[in-house]
C-alpha cells in the first residue's frame, strides 16, 4: 500500500513537505532582508500597498513565508489600515494554493484513496462538513497554512466556501499577531521571539486546543456515520 502510495503520488507528497518545511526556513532570511530594507516599508504608498498585498499572497501560498510572519512584519510596518490588506490576501492566498493543488495533484490522491472504502466514505462525510474542517485548520497558529490548503484542495471542497471559511478561521489569531506586530519597538526581536505574555499564551494554547479537539470530534463523527451507512448498505 506505502509502495503504491509513494509511486502514485509522489509530486504530491513532495510539495506537501516543501509547503510544510518551507516557511520556517524561508522566513528567517525574508526577516534579515526586510530589516536591511525596512525604510522600503515604512512610506508605502497606496499603489506599493496594493503590491506589497499581492506579493505576500503568493509568497504565502507558496509556503515561502508564514501567515504569522506576514501578520507580524505588516503590522509593525503598516500599522492597523493596513488589515484589511493582510486578510484579503489571506483569502487570494488560499484560492492560489487551491488552484497550485489541482495543477499538481489532478485528482490523484482521491483515487488512491477511493480503492479504500471506509476512507473513501470517511473523507466523503468530511467533504460534507467543510465549512467547519476548515475553520477548524485555520484556526490553529501551529498548523501550516500552505500545507493545509493543499490537503484541504485535494479533497475538492467547493472553492466559495472554501475562500469564506478560510478568512473567518484566520481571523481569531491575524488579530492577535497583527495587534502584536503594532506594539513592538525592533523587527527582528518580534520575529526571533514574539513576546505574547500570559494572556498570548493563553489564547495561543486555546486555539490549538479548540483546533485539535474540534478536529477529532469533526473525524469522529465521520468516521461514525460513514460506518453507519456501510452497515445499512449490507443490510
Amino acid at each position: 500500500m506505502l509502495k503504491q502510495l509513494f509511486q502514485k503520488n509522489l509530486g504530491t507528497l513532495i510539495a506537501m513537505a516543501l509547503l510544510a518545511v518551507g516557511p520556517v526556513l524561508i522566513s528567517s532570511t525574508v526577516a534579515v532582508l526586510l530589516y536591511q530594507y525596512q525604510a522600503i516599508l515604512q512610506q508605502l504608498t497606496l499603489g506599493q500597498m496594493v503590491l506589497y498585498f499581492m506579493v505576500v499572497s503568493f509568497t504565502m501560498a507558496f509556503a515561502l513565508t508564514p501567515t504569522t510572519f506576514v501578520a507580524l512584519v505588516t503590522g509593525f510596518y503598516l500599522g492597523w489600515h493596513g488589515f484589511p490588506g493582510v486578510v484579503i490576501s489571506y483569502g487570494v492566498a488560499s484560492l492560489i494554493g487551491y488552484g497550485l493543488a489541482q495543477v499538481i495533484d489532478h485528482g490523484k490522491l482521491l483515487r488512491f484513496i477511493s480503492h479504500f472504502e471506509k476512507a473513501a466514505a470517511v473523507m466523503e462525510e468530511l467533504k460534507h462538513q467543510s465549512w467547519s474542517l476548515i475553520i477548524l485548520t485555520r484556526i490553529s497558529p501551529v498548523l501550516p497554512f500552505a500545507l493545509m490548503t493543499f490537503v484541504l484542495a485535494m479533497m475538492k471542497v467547493e472553492k466559495r466556501k472554501f475562500f469564506l471559511a478560510s478568512i473567518v478561521g484566520m481571523l481569531p489569531r491575524t488579530l492577535f499577531f497583527f495587534w502584536l506586530g503594532t506594539q513592538a519597538q525592533d523587527i527582528i526581536a518580534l520575529l526571533q521571539n514574539p513576546n505574547t505574555g500570559k494572556s498570548g499564551q493563553i489564547l495561543i494554547i486555546t486555539l490549538i486546543l479548540v483546533s485539535l479537539l474540534g478536529l477529532y470530534v469533526l473525524f469522529n463523527r465521520a468516521l461514525k456515520k460513514a460506518l453507519t451507512k456501510r452497515v445499512a448498505g449490507k443490510i
